[in-house]
């Protein structure tokens, strides 16, 4: 609908307010987390379920600030809520000496999902723009759009400890395809 792509940021304000206060609760959660897997070689199951639901809110959010899917999305990160969605793995042994340098080694991947998310603002403008003279979005905008969102779950799952898998060009989460 032409009105919710022009209003999309204004209707999206309220959910990046509540992101971003769970990213920096997240920030905490991650130490915590980081210090139980170095002793115990796995992450905590419950902080892994509520990072997974945050990476989850996340991609749930920013799908909708990105043109990627239209339904509002919820203020919970619950699986299978939303047309675009992360599967996430139970928590796994992760080597002790990936998660010590984990912040170290997820730079390269920091980095490179950076500019997939400058990618990710200019498909938004472009599709935007087209989406409101035409009525419809471009195909082709929402699949690069889903492709960096996908890849910067990868990273936020490796970097918040949800995978020690790194994260590649191949999608290791999963998304739904959107039915806008």
């Amino acid at each position: 609908w032409r009105l919710t792509v022009a209003l999309r940021w204004l209707l999206g304000l309220p959910h990046l307010l509540v992101l971003t206060a769970w990213l920096y609760l997240g920030i905490v959660v991650f130490l915590v987390n980081w210090v139980i897997a170095l002793v115990r070689g796995r992450p905590s199951e419950r902080v892994h379920g509520w990072t997974a639901r945050l990476v989850r809110y996340q991609a749930h959010v920013y799908a909708y600030l990105f043109l990627v899917a239209d339904p509002y999305p919820s203020f919970r990160g619950w699986q299978g809520t939303y047309p675009v969605d992360l599967l996430v793995a139970p928590p796994a042994d992760q080597a002790r000496w990936k998660t010590l340098l984990r912040i170290v080694l997820a730079i390269p991947a920091y980095v490179f999902s950076t500019v997939l998310t400058y990618v990710l603002y200019v498909v938004a403008l472009l599709g935007a723009i087209f989406a409101l003279a035409t009525g419809r979005y471009p195909r082709g905008f929402r699949d690069l759009s889903a492709y960096c969102l996908r890849y910067q779950a990868q990273m936020y799952g490796y970097l918040l400890l949800l995978t020690d898998r790194y994260p590649t060009l191949a999608s290791s989460f999963q998304f739904e395809r959107s039915k806008s």
